[in-house]
């Protein structure tokens, strides 16, 4: 655990636990993977916007994070409310300026878009999703952040969000809140549809980055599949944020149970000397302070480096089994530079998901009915495995917190799990009818 200074009140738990102090802190957060979704009717698309803008501290050097508009304002809330959002306001100071207080006016600055995850002790989460930008005006100045927190888990989409919001400011202050104000009583659409808002029509679903067709990603999807820490670096907080969520969002149908900070303030870095499994983005220039390597993975998402791979165990590329990963690699080769970023999201989804059909699609046969309920028959369920090549990495797979989690929800809820399962059967439909032809050709060749 790494505990932050009292003027920040963000905590880093490895675990999924609750305790007594009432402040919130980072955890794991994926976007949620279709099928798993329950009904959006009635869902907020956020629960409010800030507006956090930097001041000088008074007697000392530096900034201060301080929150100049909130939407929609604190007076309409109760007592309890305002209590428990004052508590997220704090976090959001942090998150919003991870870098610490150490600015400097700026006459030009590239806006960037990234997230934060925060989580309060009953296991709820809520997402905070940043613009950073130069305010108007002229001469030097210092950045302002636009945040929005929502319990919605879409960096994508958010990202479009906020190019409305940058666009509506550029010519007036008061153009955003009347379209925050329509976004925010608009029903939120369900994976894959869309919602009219104003002149802006978002896609509701997980945005997978495009990435590299190569060895390297694959590496990172076996190391982030048999739960390792795994440290992104860059300068861009844009790029951290969307390289993590694209990784995360890989997992689908499971979900990354462990640490997992998108952007590490200055104050946490501490947390990447956490003995357990991570995923976390850290700017380049705070990697002289991560001084342990041992049992890491660094990915250098800078452009132009040297090696992708500061540090990395050396196993990784026997994790996957060889057949399997020869096909992803084959449906990766598909995904064309041409493709629109919908059938582009579409094809790189479908190519990982393939992975677990194909390796643990059969577990439902053997989720068995007993005295108490429903219960996973594990001895089985290995013995069933289709291609004795994949059985090291069934193994390894199904000790990990998101296959131990995805067996739980399978034991005690009904039908967690529909687009999966939709998925393992189209699968053998197709194996199916791949057999049935070719019988019938061995027929006609006869």
């Amino acid at each position: 655990m790494v505990n932050v200074p009292k003027n920040g009140i963000a905590r880093e738990n490895v675990k999924k636990t609750s305790s007594s102090d009432p402040g919130m802190y980072p955890v794991p957060a994926v976007a949620p993977p279709a099928g798993r979704e329950r009904s959006h009717m009635g869902q907020l698309f956020f629960e409010y916007l800030l507006v956090v803008s930097l001041r000088k501290r008074r007697n000392e050097e530096g900034y201060e994070p301080h929150i100049t508009y909130q939407f929609p304002k604190r007076e309409v809330m109760g007592r309890l409310q305002r209590e428990e959002e004052e508590k997220c306001m704090k976090a959001a100071h942090l998150f919003c300026f991870p870098e610490g207080i150490n600015w400097a006016p700026l006459t030009e600055y590239r806006s960037e878009t990234f997230s934060f995850v925060l989580t309060e002790v009953d296991g709820s989460r809520r997402n905070g999703y940043c613009r950073r930008l130069l305010p108007d005006g002229r001469g030097a100045r210092v950045p302002e952040a636009y945040c929005i927190i929502s319990s919605v888990a879409c960096f994508g989409l958010f990202s479009k969000i906020f190019d409305e919001v940058e666009k509506r400011r550029q010519i007036s202050k008061a153009m955003i809140y009347p379209f925050m104000q329509s976004l925010r009583e608009a029903p939120l659409p369900s994976p894959g549809n869309t919602v009219t808002v104003s002149s802006f029509i978002p896609d509701a679903g997980t945005e997978i980055i495009s990435l590299t067709r190569d060895e390297e990603v694959l590496m990172v999807f076996a190391a982030t599949v048999t739960e390792r820490r795994i440290i992104f670096i860059s300068e861009e907080l844009s790029t951290l944020s969307q390289v993590l969520h694209a990784v995360a969002a890989l997992l689908n149908p499971f979900v990354w149970q462990h640490t997992f900070i998108s952007i590490v303030p200055t104050v946490l870095i501490d947390v990447c000397a956490a003995p357990t499994p991570y995923l976390l983005g850290v700017q380049k220039s705070m990697l002289d302070l991560v001084t342990d390597h041992s049992d890491l993975m660094i990915v250098d998402l800078s452009p132009g480096a040297e090696t992708k791979f500061i540090t990395r165990i050396g196993d990784e590329e026997s994790l996957l089994p060889a057949k399997l990963k020869e096909e992803l690699l084959s449906r990766l080769s598909t995904c064309t530079r041409h493709a629109s970023t919908e059938e582009l999201n579409r094809l790189v989804s479908e190519a990982f998901l393939s992975v677990f059909v194909r390796s643990v699609g059969h577990f439902s046969q053997h989720v068995k009915r007993c005295a108490n309920g429903r219960q996973f028959q594990k001895k089985s369920f290995l013995k069933a495995v289709e291609h004795k090549s994949h059985l090291n990495f069934v193994k390894l797979f199904i000790q990990t917190q998101m296959f131990d989690l995805f067996i739980q929800e399978e034991e005690t809820q009904p039908n967690p799990n529909v687009f999966f399962h939709r998925k393992v059967s189209e699968y053998h439909e197709r194996k199916k009818r791949e057999k049935m032809k070719a019988g019938w050709v061995r027929g006609v060749v006869v």
